[in-house]
């Protein structure tokens, strides 16, 4: 049987991500800090449990990269056999789309991020993480 011929194909440019807005910026990081500190944080982070093998949170907490943001808990692991005393996962992520619409995904336990909501404004996304067990810790 033959190989199949290799051969040259035209693939266009991806479109740029767009730019969030520095206003945007700093009222969604005032808002996810005011969700973060009132709603997840209080059914979240406990104290450590007296069994030192298993992990537990010990921060909520959110950040920026590129055009998205993350929503991130902060994890102890006090075992004797942890191979770093703590480590960060993210649960949830929004999708800055321009026009002051987001995607909204969240991480699914084989490290892969599925996208639930798309074109969502800030408020709708925050009630979305605060109110779907989906985007919990």
């Amino acid at each position: 049987m033959a190989k199949p011929r290799k051969m040259w194909h035209y693939v266009p440019a991806k479109p740029k991500a767009p730019q969030v807005p520095a206003t945007l910026k700093t009222d969604l990081e005032a808002k996810a800090r005011q969700l973060i500190d009132e709603n997840l944080r209080p059914g979240h982070v406990k104290p450590p449990p007296e069994d030192e093998r298993f992990n537990y949170i010990a921060d909520l907490y959110g950040r920026w990269y590129r055009h998205y943001y993350y929503f991130c808990a902060r994890y102890n692991a006090p075992g004797p056999n942890a191979m770093s005393p703590f480590f960060e996962a993210k649960f949830a992520r929004m999708e800055y789309t321009g026009g002051g619409r987001f995607n909204l995904a969240f991480m699914r336990h084989t490290g892969q991020w599925i996208e639930i909501f798309q074109d969502l404004s800030l408020d709708d996304c925050l009630a979305a993480i605060r109110d779907d067990p989906m985007f919990q810790p």
